[in-house]
């Protein structure tokens, strides 16, 4: 996540009224200067009695300073940051505080998938102050070419199943005489798979491959053997090319990129800043399936010699109307608090993407995701699982060699 941009708008006095008498010292440690700016803009303002020590650690080293406070009980923080490729490790620990009675008296104003995501044996252990749906951006000028409507409406119903997204990537790329691919990479398609799944991974001690992830397999094949993809790979040059359009296959021939799959972060911090020359001639739509890429978590210390004023600043940032209003009204980010979502969301249009209200179908597809499917043993298993279907697709390994190799991996990795 980038820094944001904050625009104080609301003079600190209006705030005052939602001050409550906390007071002494916190250490925050965070990987994101996005923290560093919600303390500075909008926690100091309001908690003057709070004396509050941030530091920055970058992510390569944050892990591990962690551990090793956790391990020796010196130097931890009061109040951290988790990132989504690490939340579950930390709130399965042991190590923060619970969180619980602090969600459960605002249970039916929050977004429930930031909150399953931190949930372990019934209690919860962070929460988190915006959320990361992700949708199918795709260029309006080839939906017209090749569909013969840009109306989002109109391209969700080719797309709003896994099985129809893959009819319609053929039926783009025969119309399009092979010039038309769906994505550039086929990476893009695996954050939408994984969020289609009805099970997690590891179902009472035992890996389980969904069907969904079974069938991702077999779309990557047919897309990789049929050319339906860009072929590139994921955050490469050609992948952002893509977006300029200017992608060129490996022959030298240029190739049209029909969608990206991105979360709420990858409208203003991927596509607008990497394709100025195609503005306007995007639009957005929920695509196949419901999921979320990212995201950024508060957690305390279950030690914490703060343990009043670490629950007030986490439930400030995650919970609060006042704060969460102002914030996602000045920032553009999608908050976690649903009432504030209804009130705010009828406030945003984006001539990037055609004038569509991009914060609104962020908001209706956020309450869709299925937080219960992430487990702390994920990384681990989805990297054995990329490592074998690239086998598969390359003509390495058939699709049984594949699977039974990713299952022996795993159990053999984790001891199953």
């Amino acid at each position: 996540m980038l820094s944001i941009l904050v625009k104080l708008l609301i003079p600190v006095a209006a705030l005052a009224q939602s001050n409550p008498n906390i007071s002494g010292k916190l250490t925050v440690w965070a990987f994101t200067d996005e923290l560093q700016d919600l303390i500075k803009n909008y926690i100091k303002p309001v908690y003057r009695n709070v004396n509050i020590d941030h530091s920055f650690i970058p992510i390569d080293s944050f892990r591990d300073m962690i551990e090793k406070a956790f391990a020796s009980g010196q130097g931890v923080p009061d109040i951290f940051a988790l990132e989504a490729q690490f939340v579950r490790r930390y709130v399965e620990s042991g190590e923060l505080l619970d969180l619980t009675n602090l969600y459960e008296a605002n249970r039916d104003r929050l977004l429930r998938y930031p909150v399953e995501i931190a949930t372990h044996n019934d209690r919860v252990y962070a929460m988190s102050w915006s959320a990361n749906p992700g949708v199918m951006f795709y260029r309006r000028s080839l939906a017209q070419k090749y569909l013969g409507t840009d109306d989002p409406k109109v391209v969700q119903t080719y797309f709003d199943s896994l099985d129809n997204f893959a009819d319609t990537a053929a039926l783009i790329y025969k119309r399009s005489g092979g010039e038309c691919v769906i994505v550039s990479s086929r990476q893009d398609l695996f954050y939408p798979f994984l969020g289609a799944r009805q099970n997690p991974w590891i179902v009472n001690g035992r890996l389980v491959i969904d069907p969904v992830m079974d069938q991702y397999m077999d779309i990557c094949k047919y897309f990789f053997d049929n050319h339906i993809e860009g072929r590139v790979g994921q955050w490469s040059e050609s992948w952002f090319a893509g977006m300029r359009d200017e992608l060129s296959d490996n022959l030298g021939d240029r190739l049209e990129v029909f969608s990206y799959f991105l979360p709420a972060w990858g409208l203003h911090y991927v596509l607008k800043p990497n394709a100025n020359n195609t503005a306007g001639d995007w639009a957005m739509i929920p695509g196949p399936s419901s999921y979320y890429w990212g995201g950024i978590w508060l957690a305390a210390w279950k030690n914490t010699q703060n343990p009043q004023a670490a629950r007030e600043l986490i439930r400030y940032l995650t919970i609060d109307e006042n704060f969460q209003e102002r914030y996602g009204n000045e920032t553009g980010e999608l908050v976690t608090n649903i009432v504030v979502q209804n009130k705010i969301m009828h406030n945003f249009s984006d001539t990037y993407i055609g004038g569509q209200n991009h914060y609104a179908m962020f908001a209706d597809i956020s309450r869709n995701v299925n937080g219960r499917l992430i487990q702390s043993t994920d990384n681990i298993i989805q990297n054995i699982f990329l490592e074998e279907l690239t086998s598969f697709i390359l003509g390495e390994k058939t699709k049984a060699e594949a699977l039974e190799d990713f299952r022996v991996g795993v159990e053999d990795l984790l001891e199953l």
